[in-house]
């Protein structure tokens, strides 16, 4: 009976201990969401803006109006990183067309240069070819 006794209050105090370290770390997650939500709302004003800040930024400029320079040169470079981009592209792409198409030119003077020299090798031996074939044009 006494370690029926000893087993009840152990797993009591068990229960009683995991309630209290329960409730102790959702306030300190709670604590800690709240600092976090602060901290994500910090970084949202940095990046996004109030309402009635971004319906003045949209009445600032009407259709007519100038462009600030700011936004024209944000643009420009915008432009310019693209044009830079799509010129390395194409220049890429012509280096390869390039130096493929000089592989296929000299695979095609190696077959040609061997068909030549099998040519020779049948007809003679290369250091008294036939008269044909060595005559002076004049």
């Amino acid at each position: 009976m006494a370690w029926r006794q000893l087993f009840l209050i152990s797993c009591l105090s068990a229960v009683v201990l995991l309630s209290i370290l329960r409730e102790g770390t959702a306030v300190a997650a709670g604590t800690r969401r709240l600092a976090g939500q602060e901290v994500q709302e910090g970084a949202e004003g940095k990046i996004f803006m109030q309402e009635p800040d971004a319906l003045n930024f949209l009445k600032k400029r009407g259709k007519r109006s100038l462009k600030p320079r700011e936004e024209v040169n944000a643009e420009n470079r915008q432009k310019l990183q693209a044009d830079e981009l799509r010129r390395e592209h194409i220049e890429e792409q012509r280096n390869e067309s390039e130096n493929f198409a000089e592989e296929q030119n000299d695979e095609q003077e190696e077959r040609s240069r061997e068909a030549i020299e099998q040519w020779r090798e049948w007809h003679g031996d290369g250091l008294f070819p036939p008269y044909l074939y060595n005559r002076h044009h004049v």
